[in-house]
């Protein structure tokens, strides 16, 4: 069955260049009326300008398709506000965010300031929260929601002189899983895309051969599934050149000690076994620890357990 967007309303950030300009052609291709946002930054998150979110509006319209422009930072929460606004007075609701926007400002940890951190951290995460925040009671209301955040490599598994890029990255996993806990009951769906892409943001930092098959349209049909009527919940797709797979977080079975045996040359002593692997399980919740460790001590020490009362 054909995936289609017609009477959807989707938000797209950073829709100017790139990433978020194949998203949110794609999403219009497929039916979709698009706000699209971008606040015509140099890729370090200084300047601005209209022009970039108009452009790609403008083409949206001239296919045939509807959109509008819209050029607030993510981090201003009153044109964030506005944003959603104009959204809801023009088509009436808001069905799809996709968190796209960022900048780098990439240094050692050593030689960045803390005025680098923190601005990445607050474009990235911060920007991030401000837009999911202000269509979330929306999304609530109306029962249906599709959200993605943007993550990356860097975040999940590290890359030298990124470490705030890494830390806001990083983030995008925690605030996805207690978002698809909280918004379940009401059809709202939280992704999170970790692509990489020949882009303004990666330009510098691959060779061009490899920059000619990391074209980011290879990656949008990925994110067009994830905010897809029956696409998935909780999952960090990542995308690239056409590839796509999935990143899941698991947790080994683990050792127990006594309080006996308890201490740090014990943890050493054992740490190779508590690696291992075999059986590891995927955790919904952070409860489910909780109840895992407590049980097994419980066990170990003869003890038994209430139920469980309430949530976690």
């Amino acid at each position: 069955m054909s995936i289609r967007f017609d009477n959807r309303v989707a938000i797209v950030t950073g829709a100017g260049t790139g990433l978020g300009r194949s998203h949110a052609m794609g999403l219009a291709a497929r039916g979709a009326k698009v706000v699209v946002n971008d606040l015509g930054v140099a890729r370090d998150g200084t300047g601005a300008s209209q022009t970039p979110a108009e452009e790609v509006a403008n083409e949206i319209i001239a296919a045939g398709g509807e959109a509008i422009a819209h050029g607030t930072s993510v981090t201003d929460a009153a044109g964030v506000e506005d944003m959603v606004s104009q959204a809801m007075s023009k088509w009436g609701r808001v069905d799809i965010l996709i968190n796209n926007a960022g900048i780098l400002r990439d240094k050692t940890f050593a030689k960045m300031t803390l005025e680098d951190f923190q601005n990445v951290v607050d474009v990235h995460l911060m920007g991030t929260v401000t837009c999911t925040k202000a269509v979330w009671e929306i999304m609530r209301q109306q029962s249906y929601g599709r959200i993605v955040f943007t993550s990356s490599s860097s975040g999940l598994y590290g890359n030298f002189g990124q470490s705030n890029y890494g830390a806001a990255k990083a983030a995008m996993m925690g605030l996805m899983n207690v978002l698809h806990l909280e918004g379940a009951k009401y059809d709202i769906r939280v992704n999170t895309l970790a692509p990489t892409a020949a882009t303004r943001m990666t330009e510098e930092l691959m060779p061009p051969e490899m920059l000619e098959v990391l074209k980011p349209e290879s990656i949008t049909p990925g994110v067009l599934y994830l905010v897809s009527e029956d696409g998935p919940s909780r999952c960090i797709l990542a995308a690239g050149a056409g590839c796509f797979a999935r990143t899941m977080v698991y947790e080994t079975p683990g050792i127990y000690l006594s309080a006996d045996e308890n201490s740090p040359e014990a943890v050493a002593a054992q740490f190779e076994q508590l690696s291992a692997a075999d059986g590891q399980l995927p955790l919904q919740q952070a409860f489910e620890q909780t109840e895992a460790f407590a049980a097994r001590a419980a066990k170990a020490m003869g003890i038994t357990l209430p139920p469980r009362q309430g949530g976690g």
